[in-house]
């Protein structure tokens, strides 16, 4: 596929799709590592004088995190230093006016595609498509978070307009290409998308190219139970959460495959103890216990052995995926196995690539500079997608482009 990148772009129209789509604090959208990155394309298109169009999605109808992208725009002048202008239209004659009258280096953030049902049901033909078309010259998609949808904002625009893929969607691409043909790759899968992570292993396992497979978080709380250990309160949390529900197959992919699963050895228990000298209070304190001693307390984090036991096999690899927190990150007590586990992966010399929402809130918190891991991905689904050896709906697209326009 092509990369937008490579082609002289200056005086030319470019409707530009990325996934500004950004965490909600009351009311108010909060600056992130997604919009940070588009940012960078945004001003790079700019720079050499494009006319660029922004074309994103927030959200979606009726959910608590829809909203118009004026937000948006506001940020991204914030974070480029160039004037950012919204239109608060995506079809009409405001948004065909306000594309018509760009100069070189503008900047135009339209509407929320999502404010057009055509955008999430495939049935509806693209207005969005029919309007835009006309009034632009290049379509640019730099989003890989997107990339697994067929939303007409996707994929359709590709069908008309010489398409081309952004950077911020070519480096992924790129560090998705190393993995691609290796047979050598050791797996962290952390946190409680349980569904995701057995697909992953399954495939990687089944063609042998998974070298070890690390657990931690919710997920080898689910694993230490399918293999008979006591888990004492996380049962209860396995059952809410509906997580139990996989326990059968659960047991299955450690019969397969146990030799290549690591489990915890040891973990770090949430224990409630009542506070001496008060009316009942009770705090949660950090109590390390084997795995095979466990009688009370939740499963919040792996224990100090699980620790330096995956250090060691993360020394020892040459290729690393790493996809959600190893324990509840997010109360200091209970980081400690995803920070030692982020760690290690930084000082290693092996290629990494990190995917997950809670992983990249995790780097932050920790303060560990992206710079030391091989690429730490914006995507989620499309992320897992991949992984699993599905082919992506606009990433077909684009490769059918480039053969469909000559530019």
């Amino acid at each position: 596929m092509r990369v937008i990148s490579d082609y002289h772009i200056r005086g030319k129209r470019i409707l530009l799709r990325v996934d500004l789509n950004s965490p909600v604090e009351n009311g108010k959208i909060v600056s992130g590592p997604r919009i940070e990155a588009h940012s960078r394309t945004i001003k790079e298109l700019s720079e050499n004088g494009a006319k660029v169009i922004v074309l994103a999605h927030q959200g979606r109808i009726g959910k608590e995190d829809f909203l118009h992208l004026e937000q948006h725009a506001k940020l991204l002048h914030h974070i480029i230093k160039r004037e950012v202008i919204y239109c608060d239209d995506l079809i009409g004659e405001k948004a065909r006016h306000a594309i018509e009258k760009m100069k070189d280096s503008d900047i135009l953030v339209l509407e929320n595609v999502r404010t057009l049902s055509c955008e999430t049901d495939e049935s509806i033909p693209g207005k969005v498509v029919g309007a835009l078309v006309p009034l632009v010259d290049y379509f640019v998609l730099d989003a890989l978070s997107v990339a697994h949808r067929k939303h007409s904002s996707v994929v359709e625009f590709m069908d008309k307009l010489p398409s081309f893929a952004g950077p911020v969607l070519a480096n992924e691409l790129k560090a998705l290409e190393k993995l691609r043909n290796s047979k050598d790759v050791l797996f962290f899968f952390g946190g409680s998308k349980v569904e995701d992570s057995f697909k992953i292993m399954k495939k990687w396992l089944n063609e042998k190219r998974a070298r070890k497979i690390l657990v931690g978080g919710a997920l080898a709380t689910l694993l230490l139970h399918a293999k008979g250990y006591k888990v004492a309160e996380s049962m209860e949390f396995l059952l809410e959460s509906n997580m139990e529900s996989h326990c059968e197959d659960a047991k299955e992919l450690l019969k397969n495959y146990g030799q290549y699963i690591m489990l915890p050895v040891d973990v770090g228990l949430s224990i409630e103890k009542e506070i001496p000298g008060t009316n009942g209070d009770k705090l949660r304190i950090r109590e390390n216990c084997d795995v095979d001693k466990i009688k009370r307390g939740q499963i919040w984090d792996i224990g100090p052995k699980t620790a330096e036991v995956y250090k060691e096999a993360i020394f020892n690899s040459h290729a690393i995926v790493m996809n959600g927190p190893a324990g509840v990150y997010e109360i200091e007590d209970y980081s400690f196995g995803t920070k030692t586990i982020l760690e290690a992966i930084a000082q290693c010399d092996a290629f990494s690539l990190l995917g997950g929402g809670h992983t990249i809130t995790a780097l932050q918190k920790f303060g560990l500079d992206w710079k030391h891991f091989g690429y730490v991905s914006l995507s989620g689904k499309a992320l897992i997608e991949y992984l699993c050896g599905k082919s992506l709906p606009a990433l077909v697209a684009l490769e059918e482009n480039a053969r469909k326009f000559n530019v």
